[in-house]
């Protein structure tokens, strides 16, 4: 032990940085920080996916990305400050795999969880030795089965500052959802369901999760029949009131598990062949109204265009955003490359006072990363702006989800990479690793 820990002590010498960088857009102060740079051969590093490659505790925020030669490197900074301090672990991934990405979590006993390197692969998944430490101990498993053909980790907070870890169990087209849950005090993984949304051996649920500030845990997803992109259809929905252990519609009738595609409720139904993208974002509103982000196009046309699906009196809803010009199709399997990234949904408010930003990357705006802002859903959709005047290629949105849910205030992961179809890479030297922040700007106009 005292060997393997001096090892991960030469490899992950520490050391900061602290540049920092200030900017209006609009009248709206964004402070951009440094952290380092990383790996940008293509997008593992900036998929939408990722849960989380930001998230913090009430002291700290924490990072995690691969540099350039594929080793795992963690970072810390204080709430209050703009130095990142830095740890390169010992442990490595095959960045060559987009999938491949990390999430990480802090528990509320401020133990670093971190997880990464999968594609229907082993589980590699290690937390730090002590709280608040970037030294992970050695690779470990959570329950010991079902974790050999693991895709898609994910880190979920409850209020009460219990984890859970969803990951998918098989391929594509044929897979099932996996849910643990994290006792802190024993320190231990238990399994919850092995089987909480049931492919039935011909199709696999690509979904999106979020946790609500009264703990409700919200579920969407598309259905995938096959490999291929183009068989994504249709947006289902389930929440759990309990932490995971029952699950039910938006009207409260509990389903029987595990649930499947003809008993799931549909907040949307979406044909095949439609552009509709996998992997998106969810969230919901202070009355506990889930609002879906995703895109697809609209029999008869052929440009995919940013939409929200919302449930407002007990009925589901659909918003487009047709500011969108240039047509594209999605097909094949694989990463894909695709000119706009899926987007990230941020929801506050409720009733007539909801607010919504919708962070994306499109090539129409230069491949920029931009945010819609909405004052009620009935606003039209022209308060867009740019974060930064820089392309970041391929890049996709992901954010602090535990500072949003506190502080209401975003940070945001940004790094410029490039994505080849079909996991192809790049000769991208490596770029540098980025958080934006700034306040919701909707806070203080509802106050007026």
């Amino acid at each position: 032990m005292k060997r393997y820990l001096s090892q991960i002590l030469r490899i992950g010498m520490l050391y900061c940085t602290s540049l920092l960088f200030l900017c209006q857009v609009q009248g709206q102060k964004i402070k951009e920080t440094i952290a380092g740079s990383g790996w940008a051969k293509n997008t593992v590093n900036t998929a939408v996916f990722r849960k989380n490659s930001l998230t913090s505790d009430r002291k700290y925020q924490y990072i995690a990305y691969y540099d350039d030669e594929g080793y795992v490197v963690l970072g810390r900074r204080l709430l209050s400050g703009k130095a990142w301090q830095l740890r390169r672990t010992a442990y490595t991934g095959h960045a060559k795999d987009a999938h491949n990405v990390i999430s990480i979590m802090v528990d509320k006993a401020g133990y670093l969880h971190v997880c990464w390197d999968q594609h229907n692969s082993r589980l590699r998944y290690a937390r730090s030795l002590h709280p608040n430490s970037l030294v992970l101990g050695y690779e470990q498993v959570m329950v010991g089965r079902d974790e050999t053909l693991v895709t898609y980790p994910e880190f979920l907070k409850l209020p009460n500052g219990q984890l859970l870890f969803l990951y998918r169990d098989g391929g594509s087209g044929n897979g099932n959802l996996v849910v643990n849950n994290y006792d802190v005090k024993q320190q231990q993984w238990k399994r919850i369901h092995s089987n909480l949304i049931d492919g039935e051996g011909k199709r696999n649920a690509y979904w999106q999760s979020y946790v609500d500030h009264q703990g409700t845990i919200h579920l969407s997803w598309v259905w995938r029949e096959n490999p291929d992109v183009a068989s994504n259809h249709d947006m289902a929905y389930a929440c759990s009131k309990d932490g995971g252990l029952t699950w039910e519609n938006s009207n409260g009738t509990r389903y029987n598990l595990p649930i499947n595609a003809s008993t799931v409720e549909y907040a949307a139904r979406i044909p095949q062949q439609h552009e509709l993208i996998n992997q998106t974002s969810i969230a919901a509103d202070d009355k506990g109204n889930p609002f879906i982000a995703s895109y697809w196009r609209d029999p008869g046309s052929q440009i995919p265009q940013y939409k929200v699906i919302y449930l407002q009196d007990g009925e589901w809803k659909v918003r487009s955003f047709d500011f969108r010009k240039t047509p594209f199709s999605l097909s094949g399997g694989g990463t894909k490359e695709i000119p706009i990234a899926r987007p990230q949904i941020l929801v506050r408010g409720k009733d007539n006072r909801t607010a919504l930003t919708l962070i994306f990357r499109d090539q129409e705006r230069g491949y920029r990363p931009s945010i819609l802002t909405l004052r009620g859903m009935q606003q039209e959709a022209t308060d867009l702006v740019d974060l930064c005047d820089e392309s970041v290629g391929s890049w996709e949105p992901t954010y602090d989800t535990e500072l949003w849910q506190k502080k209401r205030k975003i940070a945001l992961f940004v790094q410029a990479t490039v994505q080849k179809d079909g996991e192809g890479l790049t000769e991208t030297a490596p770029t540098a690793v980025k958080v934006l922040e700034w306040r919701d700007k909707t806070r203080k106009k509802w106050r007026n």
